[in-house]
């Protein structure tokens, strides 16, 4: 298998529903990584990405979190109807999504 270009990790941290930090598992999490599963099978894109499901990446407030390296680019608030668009502009085109990234205070 050859390197991929870039690294997906989507959280999929899961904490009691009363937590103060909540999850992202509770935001959808989970979802969203199928999502980003079935898009890479639709666009057979498995050389060219990985896509990891990982626990928590901080703003769980903020979640569902997804982190794309190398460029270390952090979205929030992904939902799984987010998932072609960030396959369309950021992983394919190299364009990060705006609407979807993390407050420089944050990341």
């Amino acid at each position: 298998m050859p390197r991929p270009q870039r690294h997906v990790f989507v959280c999929t941290q899961n904490r009691p529903p009363q937590h103060p930090r909540g999850s992202c598992a509770s935001k959808g999490g989970t979802a969203v990584l199928q999502a980003f599963w079935a898009e890479q099978q639709k666009r057979q894109a498995y050389d060219q990405l990985s896509i990891t499901y990982s626990g928590c990446l901080g703003p769980c407030d903020q979640g569902a979190n997804v982190l794309v390296y190398p460029e270390a680019v952090m979205y929030r608030n992904v939902t799984d109807a987010d998932v072609a668009e960030i396959f369309n502009s950021h992983l394919e085109g190299g364009v990060p999504v705006e609407r979807l990234l993390a407050p420089q205070a944050v990341w």
